[in-house]
């Protein structure tokens, strides 16, 4: 997601990785920031091991820092500065129990550690707004799109699926999870467009038209790329997991021009 985003503001981003600043040492992010002096802050860090988080404490910690903790330090800095911070969420914030899907205002229930330190950067937000911070929170969902710069960058689901698709004849793949798939790609865009059209400050939620299963979205992918490796539909059970995940997650926009659809974004990101 950072790559992209760099890409998309071009000449006028400034990026910093975790060399650069530890977004989790307040006093750093104080003055590296303060010293740069921006008028928009984009937060693309996030911790999102959703099983390590359940399993470990050490983990789970570590997830309330990133997730949470940073967030206030970076609201402290935009108050400063009079900047514009923009953060992402997550669909992870909601149980998945409505499955008329989920709007901007909905209340979050999440059902695991991972959303829950996701909920925690979310309500500073919300409390440093009533203090003057312009913010955007931009909830979204099952990230993918070109590999990052960052050597700590990981493949996203269809990047294994492609490359297991070379391996195998067969696959099996979770049909439930109902939900929506972001291209980074266009996530990127529509941050920008956000910040260039002055939009009202608050929370957006932002996908890619189309919602599905992780095997639908598979079936989907492999039909636009002529992969022919038959797909079997299988419960959640058959690759059990710590962290429990939401059944229907879907995250309904009401606030923003929509994304294109999953599928013509799968298209481009096939002939990347």
């Amino acid at each position: 997601m950072g790559t992209q985003l760099v890409k998309v503001f071009g000449v006028e981003a400034v990026a910093w990785d975790r060399d650069d600043l530890d977004i989790t040492n307040r006093e750093e992010v104080m003055e590296k920031i303060s010293a740069l002096k921006p008028e928009v802050i984009v937060n693309a860090i996030a911790y999102n091991a959703v099983d390590k988080c359940e399993g470990s404490d050490a983990e789970n910690a570590l997830a309330q820092k990133l997730n949470g903790e940073a967030v206030g330090h970076l609201a402290d800095v935009a108050l400063e500065l009079g900047a514009i911070l923009v953060h992402y969420s997550t669909d992870y914030v909601f149980s998945g129990e409505n499955e008329r899907g989920y709007y901007e205002a909905d209340q979050p229930e999440p059902i695991n550690r991972y959303g829950a330190s996701k909920l925690l950067g979310e309500e500073i937000l919300h409390t440093k707004s009533v203090q003057g911070l312009k913010y955007y929170l931009i909830r979204t969902s099952k990230l993918f799109g070109p590999k990052g710069a960052s050597e700590f960058s990981k493949p996203s689901f269809f990047d294994i699926m492609l490359n297991l698709a070379k391996e195998k004849s067969e696959l099996k793949v979770v049909d439930e999870e109902f939900g929506c798939f972001t291209y980074t790609v266009d996530l990127s865009q529509k941050t920008k467009e956000l910040l260039e059209q002055k939009a009202h400050y608050g929370t957006y939620h932002v996908v890619n038209d189309g919602p599905a299963t992780w095997y639908g979205a598979v079936g989907e992918l492999f039909k636009i790329a002529g992969i022919h490796v038959k797909l079997i539909a299988v419960g959640s059970e058959e690759f059990p997991r710590p962290a429990r995940r939401p059944k229907f997650s879907v995250l309904l926009n009401t606030k923003t021009s929509p994304l294109r659809s999953l599928s013509e974004a799968l298209a481009e990101y096939l002939n990347l």
